[in-house]
């Protein structure tokens, strides 16, 4: 069985309490401890100040003469100023870097009921940090009308929050609302999008680090960052404002100027003095898009402005200061750009503690269902217009947007676009496969995709003529697959593989082979 062992501060004044018969008849906190009828203090760590020790001697003789089966170590400890944050809490810190903890045998209680407030605010903070591997005991007087006890009561506090049920189901519904909010309620279903999402809840909850976005242009890192800024400063982690950059806009004193300011007649135009962005996010949080594409110059100054705090104006010699937290975005490799002299080794290194890859809308297939459904609801918000699918608009639409032939270079911000269109020119308010046809037709012409009838002539002929365009366009890319796939079987894995799960439907040889007919084939003249 494990020995009990508590840590505490002498209270001068609660284990003072009086002298001879009166001491006895009063409660004193650390007395008190040890005289718990369920809970055996096997030792107790007693800190307290040389002008203390007379004090702490008379505590000893009185746990010894209320408890046989308790000893008792004074640890005699200096402090100037017992109410001085930084003070108390070296000294405990060192306390408990020294001491010998063995939590194979003794479970360990921190006293925080004696000792100043900054006492127990470093207590709690040591204990929550693990140098502490132990859990908070406080002790409280007796009630009143319970004038015989002296010893009064104690209650144990457990700083592993996940043994409250309640508190901890609270903090998953925040965490699941926080979640959510950096998604904007889209109940997105790619699994490594959804995990990369966690991540960088946490980060942002818990560091001050800076960030690394890295996607195609569309993939919504600007969006990202400015959740972020919102989530912190709900959390009072920020009071600032977020500041947007595009670093591709930059060149020359420009970029000098709009990053870090300057002062007046610093260059040619300069007729007043500017303060710059750096300054602007001050106390906020500062998102540099295309970092990749800033000069070395400006590289080195951010270097120092993130590292310091400061930096000097273009054209001053006196530094200003700029406290902000920054998260970067790029679609270059920079680590490839390091190699090749074109980006600072050192600014990538600080950048690059938290980085995040953001895919592409066609890396993320299943989660342009629910995006649909979002830039429809962003679409009613802005212009107040509802607007719909019909159902077989919608079928049509997803079919072609999850399709080989849907290249989404603009990624999410070209979805909306096309939501936009189709709801604009929707009458009524119902978009029909008209609409998604011209949709279709559109998006293939703005990728250059002039190939998307090579393969359906091939097979069809003349008959190809008869078919939308959208049918071309969804049978190119089926057969595409069948090309690649060795049997029938095998292409129809890769076809049905998301509907075989929902639908439960195991034959994707046969629904394969029924959709080829369709258009009067077979799988011998696909595979032609």
């Amino acid at each position: 069985m494990k020995k009990t062992v508590a840590i505490g501060f002498l209270g001068t004044q609660l284990d003072y309490g009086g002298k001879g018969s009166a001491r006895r008849e009063k409660w004193r906190p650390t007395v008190g401890l040890c005289q718990q009828e369920d809970l055996i203090v096997h030792r107790l760590e007693l800190l307290h100040d040389a002008r203390a020790r007379g004090l702490a001697e008379r505590i000893v003789a009185d746990i010894a003469a209320v408890s046989l089966e308790t000893e008792v170590r004074r640890v005699e400890i200096e402090l100037r100023d017992p109410w001085d944050f930084e003070e108390v809490y070296t000294t405990l810190h060192d306390f408990a870097r020294a001491y010998p903890f063995d939590v194979e045998s003794e479970d360990y209680l921190i006293h925080i009921t004696t000792g100043t407030h900054v006492a127990q605010i470093c207590w709690f903070l040591l204990a929550e940090a693990r140098y502490l591997p132990a859990r908070l005991v406080q002790t409280s007087p007796p009630r009143k009308k319970d004038v015989a006890n002296t010893v009064g009561s104690y209650e144990l506090i457990d700083l592993d929050l996940s043994r409250y049920n309640k508190i901890a189901q609270r903090f998953q519904r925040e965490q699941s609302d926080n979640l959510s909010f950096l998604k904007s309620g889209i109940a997105t279903r790619n699994a490594a999008f959804n995990t990369m999402i966690e991540q960088i809840e946490k980060v942002a909850g818990r560091s001050k680090a800076p960030m690394l976005l890295v996607g195609p242009t569309g993939a919504g890192k600007s969006f990202l960052a400015r959740r972020v800024h919102e989530l912190k400063r709900h959390r009072q982690q920020l009071a600032g404002r977020f500041v947007e950059v595009n670093c591709a806009t930059l060149r020359g004193d420009s970029a000098m100027s709009a990053l870090f300011g300057h002062v007046k007649g610093a260059f040619t135009g300069a007729q007043s003095e500017r303060p710059g962005l750096l300054r602007a996010a001050d106390g906020g949080l500062l998102f540099l898009d295309e970092i990749g594409e800033l000069g070395l110059d400006e590289q080195a100054m951010l270097l120092k402005a993130i590292e310091e705090k400061r930096f000097f104006p273009f054209g001053s010699d006196r530094e200003v200061e700029s406290d902000f937290q920054l998260i970067a975005g790029t679609h270059r490799d920079l680590r490839q750009w390091v190699a090749e002299g074109r980006f600072r080794e050192d600014l990538f290194a600080r950048i690059n503690l938290w980085t995040f890859d953001l895919p592409g809308l066609a890396q993320r297939p299943e989660d342009i269902e629910p995006n649909l459904e979002y830039e429809l609801e962003n679409f009613a918000r802005e212009h107040g217009q509802l607007a719909r699918f019909n159902v077989e608009a919608r079928r049509r639409y997803l079919a072609f947007a999850v399709s080989s032939e849907a290249a989404w270079r603009g990624n999410f911000r070209e979805l909306g676009a096309s939501v936009t269109r189709m709801a604009t020119l929707a009458e009524a308010g119902r978009i029909t496969e008209t609409q998604v046809v011209d949709e279709v037709a559109r998006l293939l012409r703005s990728w250059g995709c002039q190939s998307v009838q090579d393969e359906v002539d091939r097979v069809l002929g003349e008959a190809a003529a008869g078919l939308d365009l959208f049918d071309r366009a969804q049978l190119n890319a089926v057969l595409a697959v069948c090309r690649e796939a060795g049997s029938l079987s095998e292409a129809g894995r890769k076809l049905f593989a998301v509907s075989r799960k929902e639908k439960k439907v195991a034959n994707d040889a046969d629904r394969l082979r029924k959709y080829l007919a369709r258009f009067e084939l077979e799988w011998t003249q696909v595979k032609q």
